[in-house]
């Protein structure tokens, strides 16, 4: 029997299986249908295979119908937030601001504002590698500012925000060592990292929304579900009436903070 080319599907596919890449077939096609050269293909495989995370070798991630882009080192948008974007826009009436914190690579913005229409949209991250990828993503969309949580949000949003996403680090420290080296080695820690119990940055963020959101707005975060007790009861103690949405398909567990009408 001959063995089949380098470049070939069930070859590729083979190099990413050895590696431990568990989708390994659905990887090899859409590393192949990505390269324009056999090199570049070459190239391609090679990353992955060393645990490079698919998204950054194909420079996209897909996230709620759409195609992110996803630049080395920037958070890669996870497959369960979508359940959060899905929450939004179904709790949220006629919204006319949506702020996006913690953005990442702006996929939360660019999935509320591509279902919703027109609307005001700001996006924020304290990591600048991040904010870089957002403003291409969210180029004729929305604006894009770096810094910490509300920090560099423009004054005139206070008592407007209609949806605040916000995807907060939620990893306790001492578990960032036990995730896996995709997440560990190649995603900013900042993402990561939610402090001792993981909820340090989602109390900050629950703190601060009621000055943000405008009656009847929405508070959106996702946490473990182990956590989300502690989580209600801060957006609880932020005033907020506190709710948990959770999907088993995705093993998503959102909170959920609305300020009063």
């Amino acid at each position: 029997m001959s063995t089949p080319p380098a470049d070939s599907p069930s070859a590729v596919a083979a190099r990413l299986r050895a590696a431990g890449c568990v989708f390994a077939e659905d990887e090899a096609d859409l590393l192949i249908s990505a390269a324009r050269t056999p090199g570049e293909l070459e190239g391609m495989v090679a990353r992955r295979a060393a645990g490079l995370p698919l998204e950054h070798v194909l420079g996209w991630a897909e996230f709620h119908g759409l195609r992110i882009a996803v630049d080395p080192g920037v958070f890669v948008p996870r497959r369960r937030t979508e359940f959060l974007v899905d929450q939004a826009l179904g709790l949220a009436a006629s919204p006319r601001v949506v702020v996006d914190l913690c953005c990442g690579s702006g996929a939360v913005g660019a999935a509320l504002a591509a279902s919703l229409g027109p609307v005001e949209l700001h996006a924020a991250d304290i990591d600048p590698a991040a904010v870089r990828c957002a403003r291409r993503n969210l180029a004729g969309v929305g604006r894009v500012y770096e810094g910490d949580l509300y920090g560099p949000l423009p004054d005139g949003l206070r008592g407007r925000v209609d949806i605040l996403a916000s995807n907060v680090p939620y990893v306790p420290t001492g578990d960032v060592a036990l995730l896996p080296a995709e997440a560990r080695l190649h995603e900013p820690r900042t993402a990561l990292d939610g402090g001792a119990d993981g909820l340090e940055v989602m109390r900050r963020v629950t703190e601060g929304a009621p000055e943000w959101l405008a009656p009847g707005g929405i508070l959106l975060f996702e946490t473990s579900e182990r956590q989300a007790p502690a989580a209600l009861d801060a957006v609880a103690d932020g005033g907020l009436e506190a709710r948990l949405a959770s999907s088993g398909d995705l093993h998503a567990t959102v909170v959920i903070g609305i300020r009063a009408p």
